[in-house]
């Protein structure tokens, strides 16, 4: 028996089991993956996150190795348009976030088991059994399913996931170098086709993450991302010949999707981050998100987990409201859900509105 099961070890599993062990709880945390990825994904952390981080001794840490005050430079058909410095976020590959919030866990005494996928779920009045792909068990008072917007946990649970997904993808995303492109901008292009091109440095790396429209077939239809689909696609936005883009590293094709599990909570099961919603990138606000999941979550199970001995499965201990301690964590997060899948939403519209018009500084809404 440990305290806490947690299964993804993304941002959101890996600050959770940080809270968890910092608090002196027993924690587990499993991944399906092999090993660690090193892709950028998600690479912008707001000021209000890195405060929260502040208790787990890793924003120092992070901000050696992040990037402030990086400037979003804009074109329109090639020309450029404005530059407009970005006050406040910390710039880094989501990857590198991973390493330091793993190497801190590690400190805690905890580390990541790769290579283990769960394929069943079973509770009782005293904890929750998790099955894996190689055949172990593990027993835990609690689980927590951060395990992203497929999430396992979620269907084991039988937690619907609402809201839709566009069929199409509308971006391609990559980590790529480009030798001579000048690292102390987030390049935007724009054209007046509604297309866009972004290359946005990660610190600490010769790459860029490379985001882009979609290039379409003859029948309009986009087509799967590929190295010379992104070259092409430079060629015609950026217009900068004597800068190509080196093969990407990582290759991904996105689709929109705004969706939220109706709970957050199953018996002694929860959800936290992508593995609760999903939404638009624009504000670039998902990772942020998922970590304050976390942050609330950790504060829910600490609270429970010190409960007086003999309270029972439902615990003796009350929140101010009189609701069970169990209840705060879905009672704060899933309002909050709610309100970001709707601003991200707007967000987007907004960008999607504003792409065809030089000057209006598009750029800010970008994640």
């Amino acid at each position: 028996m440990t305290d806490v099961l947690i299964a993804g070890a993304g941002p959101t599993g890996l600050t959770l089991a940080c809270e968890m062990a910092r608090c002196g709880a027993g924690v587990r945390i499993v991944d399906q993956r092999s090993a660690p990825h090193r892709e950028s994904r998600g690479k912008t952390l707001h000021p209000d996150t890195l405060e929260l981080l502040e208790g787990l001794d890793v924003a120092g840490r992070l901000a050696g190795i992040g990037s402030r005050g990086l400037v979003f430079r804009k074109y329109f058909d090639g020309a450029h348009v404005s530059d407009t410095p970005c006050e406040g976020a910390l710039f880094m590959g989501q990857w590198q976030v991973e390493q330091v919030l793993r190497e801190r866990l590690a400190e805690l005494g905890v580390v990541v088991e790769y290579g283990s996928c769960l394929i069943g779920i079973r509770q009782d009045g005293a904890g929750v059994d998790a099955v894996l792909t190689d055949g172990r068990t593990i027993r835990s008072r609690y689980l927590a399913g951060c395990d992203g917007g497929r999430s396992t946990a979620r269907r084991l649970l039988g937690i619907p996931f609402e809201g839709s997904t566009e069929r199409a993808p509308t971006m391609v995303l990559g980590d790529v170098t480009a030798a001579g492109l000048s690292r102390d901008y987030w390049h935007q292009w724009f054209g007046s086709d509604g297309g866009a091109m972004l290359l946005c440095p990660i610190p600490g790396t010769q790459s860029f993450q490379l985001q882009a429209s979609p290039e379409l077939d003859e029948h309009g239809e986009p087509l799967p991302p590929s190295p010379e689909g992104f070259r092409r696609l430079f060629e015609r936005y950026a217009r900068m010949p004597g800068i190509r883009l080196a093969e990407p590293t990582w290759l991904a094709a996105w689709r929109v999707n705004v969706r939220m599990a109706t709970r957050m909570r199953e018996g002694r099961a929860f959800l936290a981050g992508d593995a609760a919603h999903v939404h638009p990138i624009a504000g670039g606000l998902g990772m942020n998100a998922g970590i304050h999941d976390a942050a609330a979550l950790g504060r829910t199970l600490a609270a429970a987990l010190t409960a007086p001995a003999g309270a029972g499965t439902a615990s003796a201990v009350r929140a101010a409201a009189g609701a069970d301690v169990l209840d705060a964590y879905e009672e704060e997060r899933l309002p909050f859900a709610a309100e970001l899948l709707a601003d991200t939403t707007r967000r987007h519209d907004r960008v999607l509105a504003a792409v065809r018009e030089p000057g209006n500084g598009t750029e800010a809404g970008l994640g």
